[in-house]
């Protein structure tokens, strides 16, 4: 049976003591610093990649945040569950049109603004308004234009309103839609992509279009170099919302995909935009043909004088 002393710890000065007795014994200092991961050295290595992954956000503060803010999600055919994509304050909707009419370089509109809690009501209105805005400066554009000319005779044309909201609408909904299942299909392709939801592309591109709804109000000026430049001007600050926010996202990917996607959300928004000037205010003139009065028959009664 073994000593009652040997099962006692002992306590060694160094390890100088413990290699004497123990010649084939390893030491291991507990001053010594952890390892460094491979990966930190290099993100070290690429300083400009460090500014990219901050815009985006790595993926355990992007856990964070939705766990930080996990809710118990509704079923999707009550109310409560569409409640939620409205569930947002004035000053929240105010700080996102002010981050699109003025983006900050190299700051990303989702990451900044949008991330926390994406919504659908600022995309909802602004679209809407802006529906109506081009439909009313453009009726207003067409009555100006040929005001005091003798032949013409205004006409409201309802039909704009119409013409309007189908264009604006479809473009704020399937544009998102298909840049959205193009970014799923390359990040299921290019493992790191970072893939924006459905909800947070909708809400970029709806308040993207906010700074066409001034625009569109200055368009009834009458001169054609006003326009372009007004319209050069707001493809401008809306565009470059798109590019900062959806450049990153594909930066990782093959570079003629990654530039070809940015170019085609560009261009895109420039058709949106150029199409709506020339087709609501830059119609071509028509000739109004003068009014034809018809001629009344004029009886004549003839009396015999005897």
């Amino acid at each position: 049976m073994a000593a009652v002393d040997d099962l006692k710890f002992q306590e060694f000065d160094d390890a100088a003591n413990l290699l004497a007795a123990n010649p084939d014994a390893t030491t291991i200092s507990i001053d010594e610093p952890a390892e460094i991961p491979k990966n930190q050295h290099s993100r070290r290595q690429e300083p400009g990649r460090e500014e990219d992954d901050e815009l985006l956000g790595t993926d355990d503060s992007d856990k964070t945040e939705l766990l930080a803010g996990q809710k118990k999600s509704a079923p999707f055919w009550t109310f409560e569950y569409y409640q939620t994509f409205f569930d947002v304050d004035t000053y929240q909707v105010l700080d996102r049109i002010k981050g699109s009419v003025f983006p900050v370089p190299g700051k990303n509109f989702v990451r900044l603004y949008i991330r926390s809690n994406p919504d659908l009501y600022g995309p909802f209105w602004i679209c809407a308004t802006l529906v109506f805005t081009i439909a009313v400066s453009g009726n207003l554009s067409n009555f100006f234009i040929h005001l005091g000319k003798p032949t013409y005779h205004y006409v409201p044309e309802f039909r704009k309103v119409s013409i309007a909201a189908t264009t604006i609408y479809a473009y704020a909904w399937l544009v998102p839609l298909a840049l959205w299942g193009f970014l799923m299909w390359r990040n299921s392709k290019v493992m790191n992509i970072v893939s924006y939801s459905f909800l947070e592309i909708v809400c970029v591109y709806g308040y993207s279009l906010f700074i066409y709804i001034p625009t569109a109000i200055l368009w009834i000026i009458p001169q054609k170099v006003v326009r372009w430049v007004l319209v050069m001007f707001s493809l401008c600050l809306s565009g470059s919302v798109l590019v900062m926010t959806f450049w990153p996202a594909v930066r990782d990917d093959n570079r003629r995909i990654a530039l070809a996607t940015v170019g085609t959300i560009v261009l895109l928004h420039a058709l949106l935009a150029v199409g709506c000037l020339a087709y609501f205010f830059d119609a071509p003139e028509l000739d109004f043909p003068a009014p034809v009065i018809p001629a009344h028959n004029v009886s004549t009664v003839v009396t015999k004088s005897r």
